[in-house]
């Protein structure tokens, strides 16, 4: 037997640093929602009782520093589990590109061996091991449009998507979102209205969410490599209607209300990056 599960990525329409908690993490208010570029995990059972993760990308490890292998030893040790797995992971999405590529592959990995191993785990128990791996997981497990906030552990679902086409842009090199982290200031840090934003989504007002849609981390980020910038610019100039960092970065992402309009943001920036991606919101 074995079990195939989707792991799409994510863009940030709202990203907003509240504060900063006592044990160093961030309170963070944001909206994400999932686009069709996808991963795929892949699980069977093994005899032995070992965990193997095998891989078409050779660009991450694929040993115990990957976030799929420790979903697979965080449930085999909730559960005491003592038959093995092998993980197939089918990478299609950027790495280190702010789209969420390695959590939305851990709750892959989480609702793949909840079927395999026939754990009966409810949505809460999942995301419980999910936030153990890292922010971003608890959202990866429900996907769709989301209101998440907290350090990442609550998420509640939006009844209404953004439906817009969606231009990817992943620049040649990578971020760490460890160190982006690390130069917050809150006392200064740029501010997001997520409230607006999130009212604008329920609404159906596409231009006001428009307006309200926005990165806390940009500036940072484009401190660092303000090559990001330079995306941008050239997406808007192209006529998209936003351009905008999505996580710590440095992917860019333009929303076009048509695809004829995302075509042209795809025909402006291909010579300028290699990975361009035109997608839909899911």
């Amino acid at each position: 037997m074995e079990v195939i599960e989707k792991a799409p990525a994510k863009i940030n329409l709202g990203l907003d640093i509240a504060g900063k908690c006592d044990d160093g993490y961030h309170q963070l208010a944001m909206i994400m929602t999932s686009v069709d570029l996808n991963d795929y995990v892949t699980v069977r059972p093994l005899e032995d009782d070992v965990i193997t993760v095998t891989s078409n990308s050779n660009r991450m490890p694929l040993n115990k520093k990957n976030d799929v292998y420790k979903a697979a030893q965080l449930i085999k040790q909730r559960f005491a589990i003592r038959q093995g797995v092998a993980i197939t992971l089918d990478k299609r999405i950027p790495i280190c590109a702010g789209l969420g590529g390695g959590s939305s592959d851990a709750a892959a990995t989480i609702r793949a061996l909840n079927q395999l191993w026939h754990l009966g785990m409810d949505k809460e128990a999942m995301a419980e091991i999910g936030f153990a791996i890292g922010s971003d997981v608890p959202y990866c497990l429900k996907g769709g449009c989301a209101l998440v906030t907290g350090k990442g552990e609550q998420v509640e679902l939006l009844p209404k998507q953004v439906k817009a086409w969606v231009v990817l842009v992943k620049p040649h090199f990578g971020i760490s979102t460890r160190h982006i982290f690390k130069e917050i200031d809150v006392a200064t840090i740029s501010r997001v209205d997520i409230s607006a934003l999130s009212e604008a989504i329920l609404a159906e007002d596409y231009d006001q969410i428009l307006a309200h849609m926005g990165n806390s981390l940009e500036d940072i980020t484009i401190a660092k490599k303000p090559f990001i910038q330079k995306i941008k610019d050239r997406m808007l100039a192209s006529g998209a209607d936003i351009a905008l960092m999505t996580g710590s970065g440095p992917t860019v992402f333009a929303l076009c209300s048509t695809s004829k309009k995302a075509d042209r943001v795809v025909n402006s920036v291909k010579g300028f990056c290699k990975e361009v991606y035109k997608v839909r919101t899911l």
